[in-house]
């Protein structure tokens, strides 16, 4: 149990959905009923230290919430970073969404290289992303772009994006350098992305 429980924590801080205990139990390889007790005892952990997130049972699977009682604190963070410019990360996915839409948090995350788990909430809160339903293979959410995107790049349609063919390798792995070619742009300003001016950080 004392091994099982930071496992838990580590796996629950970047799922994008809630994951049920039969899930869980079989990526830790763990009996069912050690995993379900362990949730529960996080859960209450949590609560009895004060802590500003708790572990909450949602749809029949377990995440990490922030409390209700510290809703003011997060809002005032959130319509901060409205009025911040959008990190390279945040470019980079969001151009992930727009040229493979509709796309799972998990295949924007395999295409970086890296968890897209923070920048995609970001995106959401910036209203530039929004759901698209679900992956019949997975039911993994699937993410496309907003009119609101196509409002502040002054495009009248995603037949409107540059056409990244000539910088990224035909072959749809999942290639660093195909990153060279992700378009940038300031949610800020109306202008069109330039995918000439785009570069990588991973």
């Amino acid at each position: 149990m004392s091994e099982l429980k930071p496992a838990l924590e580590a796996v629950l801080m970047v799922v994008d959905e809630p994951a049920t205990v039969e899930h869980l139990a079989q990526v830790l390889e763990q009996p069912r009923r050690a995993v379900a007790d362990a949730l529960r005892e996080l859960a209450d952990e949590y609560t009895v230290q004060g802590r500003g997130f708790e572990l909450r049972l949602v749809a029949g699977g377990w995440r990490f919430y922030s409390r209700p009682e510290h809703a003011a604190a997060v809002e005032r963070f959130v319509l901060d970073g409205r009025q911040a410019r959008l990190t390279q990360a945040a470019l980079e996915t969001l151009a992930v969404v727009a040229y493979r839409q509709p796309v799972s948090r998990s295949r924007v995350s395999a295409v970086r290289g890296v968890n897209c788990d923070g920048v995609m909430r970001t995106l959401l809160q910036r209203g530039l992303v929004e759901e698209a339903g679900t992956e019949p293979e997975t039911g993994a959410i699937l993410y496309r772009t907003t009119n609101y995107f196509l409002e502040r790049l002054g495009l009248r349609g995603l037949d409107e994006l540059p056409e990244l063919a000539p910088f990224l390798p035909e072959a749809d792995a999942v290639e660093a350098e195909s990153q060279e070619a992700v378009p940038s742009f300031d949610p800020d300003e109306p202008d069109r992305m330039d995918a000439d001016d785009t570069k990588t950080e991973l």
